[in-house]
C-alpha cells in the first residue's frame, strides 16, 4: 500500500516547504559566510527532495488548479 496525499494538501505542503526552505537558506546565509556554490548546492538538494516525493507519487500536486488535470 502506497502512501498518497491528495492534490490540495500536496500543493499546501509544497508551498510551505518552499517558503520554509527559502527562509532557512536566507537566514543561514546572512548569519554565516557561505560561498555562492554552497548556496546553489543547498537549493538543488531541497529541490531534489520535492522532486523525488512527486516522482514516487507521494505528493500529487495539481498546482492549485492552474494546469489541466488528467481525468
Amino acid at each position: 500500500m502506497k502512501f498518497h496525499i491528495n492534490p490540495l494538501a500536496s500543493d499546501i505542503i509544497i508551498s510551505i516547504y518552499v517558503i520554509a526552505t527559502l527562509y532557512l537558506r536566507f537566514k543561514f546565509e546572512s548569519q554565516t559566510y557561505t560561498s555562492p556554490m554552497l548556496s546553489v548546492v543547498m537549493g538543488i538538494c531541497f529541490i531534489v527532495i520535492i522532486w523525488v516525493l512527486i516522482k514516487l507519487k507521494v505528493l500529487n500536486p495539481n498546482w492549485f488548479g492552474l494546469l489541466n488535470s488528467k481525468k
